[in-house]
C-alpha cells in the first residue's frame, strides 16, 4: 500500500506506474482517493476546529450560570447541543470516506523498482542466468507420475476418492526422498544463519489483506467456514504476520528467517497436461526465507535470497536458471521479483520451482510493521522467497536423477537425509 503522501504528492508518477503494470481500468481511481483524501481531511480539520469551539462554548457555560446569565447560559447551550450534532455527523463521515479511500489504497499497485522489464504478462520475462548443464539423456525420461508410481511412491486414484483431484498420497521412498529435501533444506538455511520456524498454518483476514492483495486472496486462499481464518498459502503469510503492529529496534535487523508449513491454494483455472500429477495441486508442503530489513538493505537481499535458491538447487545437481519478471506479472504488493526453474530433461526446457520477492514497505506499510530509529519510527521492508517446494521440486528432481536402468540417483548431499541410500528402486 502506498503512502497517501506520497501518491498525493506524484500522481502522475503512481499514474505511469500503473500503464506500466498494464492495469489502466485503475487509473480513475487516483483522482477519486485524492478528492476523497481532501474531503477527509476538510472533515478532520472542521472537526477539530468544532471540538476547540465546543470547549470554549463549555467554559462560557460555567461562568455564565456563575454570574446567573441564564439566558445566555441557554443560548450557549443550544450552540453546544449544535456543534455536538454535527461533530456526529463529521465522525460518521470520517468513517466511511477512510474505509473508501483504505479501499482504494489496497488495489493501487506499488512502485516497481526501475530495473524492472516492461511486459505484459509472463511471456515477457526476461532470462537472467543459467546454472549447470541442462542435459536430455538418450534414454526416455517417463511422466513424472509413471517414475513415482514404477517406484511405488504415488497413489493419486485414491487421493481422488477421499479428497478429490489435486490432492496425492506419496510412499515409502518417495514420501522419504519428499521429507528429507525438506529437512535438508531447513538445514541448508540454518547453515546460513537463518532462524527456523514452524508458524500457524492459518490466519486472520486482517492479516491475509495484509500481505496479498484482494485478487490473490480469492484466487488462492481457502476460507474457514464461519470463522475469521484463512488456511494459508505459503508460510510467509503467518510469518510476516507475526510482527503486526510492532517496532523492532534499529540494531536487531535483518530478521532471518526459515520456515516450514503445508500450503493450501485453490488453483482456479484450467491447466495442461504438463500442470497435472503433482505439479499443480492443492496441497503441498514448503521450506520458505523470510528477511525483514533496513529499506536501504532490501535490494541487496533480495540478489542474496534469489542466489541461495540456485546454490540448494545446484547441491542437488539440478540445471537451473533464474528470470526477471516483468512489470505485468508482478503482483500488486511487489518492488520487484524473480523466478528459479528447474530444468526438465523430459519436456527439454524449464519450468517454475520457486519465487523470490522484493515487496519494499507495501506489507510492512498494511501491518504497521515499523523500525525503531534516532530520528523516529519508519516502515521496514520485507522480502520472501522459496528455498524448496516438495512435491514440485520432486518432478526436477526425478527427471534429472533418473538412470537407464530405472533407478533413481540420490546426490551426496542428501545421503545422510536418506539413511544412506545412494539410489532408489533396483
Amino acid at each position: 500500500m502506498l503512502d497517501m503522501k506520497f501518491l498525493r504528492s506524484h500522481p502522475d508518477e503512481v499514474k505511469e506506474n500503473i500503464r506500466k503494470k498494464f492495469q489502466d481500468a485503475k487509473l480513475p481511481l487516483v483522482d477519486e482517493v485524492i478528492a476523497l483524501d481532501a474531503d477527509y481531511r476538510a472533515a478532520l480539520q472542521e472537526a477539530e476546529q468544532l471540538r476547540a469551539k465546543r470547549n470554549s462554548a463549555s467554559k462560557q457555560i460555567g461562568a455564565l450560570m456563575g454570574q446567573k446569565k441564564f439566558a445566555e447560559a441557554e443560548t450557549a447551550k443550544a450552540e453546544v447541543a449544535q456543534i455536538g450534532g454535527r461533530l456526529e455527523e463529521l465522525t460518521e463521515q470520517e468513517k466511511t470516506l477512510s474505509a473508501r479511500i483504505r479501499e482504494i489504497m489496497l488495489v493501487i499497485p506499488n512502485i516497481i523498482d526501475g530495473s524492472v522489464p516492461i511486459g505484459k504478462d509472463d511471456g515477457e520475462n526476461v532470462e537472467l542466468e543459467r546454472f549447470g548443464e541442462p542435459t536430455v539423456p538418450d534414454y526416455e525420461i517417463p511422466y513424472h507420475t509413471e517414475i513415482m508410481e514404477r517406484l511405488g511412491g504415488l497413489d493419486l486414484d485414491s487421493a481422488r476418492k477421499t479428497s478429490g483431484n489435486g490432492f496425492y498420497y506419496l510412499i515409502g521412498d518417495v514420501a522419504r526422498l519428499h521429507s528429507a529435501v525438506l529437512t535438508y533444506a531447513r538445514d541448508f538455511m540454518i547453515d546460513r544463519g537463518f532462524t527456523y520456524c514452524v508458524p500457524p498454518f492459518m490466519i486472520r483476514g486482517a492479516v491475509a489483506t495484509g500481505v496479498m492483495s484482494f485478487a490473490e486472496m480469492d484466487n488462492m486462499m481457502y476460507k474457514i467456514e464461519g470463522e475469521d481464518l484463512y488456511l494459508i498459502g505459503t508460510s510467509e503469510h503467518s510469518m510476516i504476520g507475526r510482527y503486526i503492529d510492532t517496532i523492532a529496534p534499529k540494531e536487531s535487523l535483518p530478521l532471518c528467517l526459515t520456515s516450514y508449513s503445508p500450503c493450501f491454494r485453490k488453483e482456479v483455472g484450467a491447466h495442461g497436461i504438463e500442470e497435472r500429477g503433482v505439479y499443480r495441486v492443492h496441497q503441498f508442503e514448503k521450506q520458505e526465507m523470510v528477511v525483514i530489513c533496513e529499506p536501504e538493505d532490501s535490494m541487496a537481499w533480495f540478489h542474496r535470497l534469489l542466489g541461495y535458491t540456485v546454490e540448494f538447487y545446484r547441491t542437488l545437481d539440478i540445471p537451473v536458471r533464474t528470470l526477471e519478471c516483468c512489470s505485468g506479472d508482478l503482483a500488486d504488493l511487489k518492488v520487484k521479483s524473480a523466478d528459479a526453474e528447474a530444468w526438465s530433461p523430459r519436456q527439454g526446457k524449464y519450468f517454475e520451482v520457486g519465487s523470490c520477492s522484493n515487496m519494499g514497505d507495501a506489507q510492512a506499510r498494511r501491518l504497521g510493521i515499523r523500525i525503531k530509529g534516532e530520528n523516529g519510527n519508519y516502515y521496514a521492508h520485507t522480502l520472501n522467497n522459496t528455498v524448496v517446494p516438495p512435491p514440485r521440486m520432486l518432478i526436477a528432481f526425478l527427471e534429472n536423477h533418473l538412470r537407464a536402468d530405472g533407478t533413481v540417483a540420490i546426490p551426496e548431499a542428501l545421503r545422510g537425509y536418506m539413511g544412506g541410500k545412494d539410489r532408489l528402486g533396483g
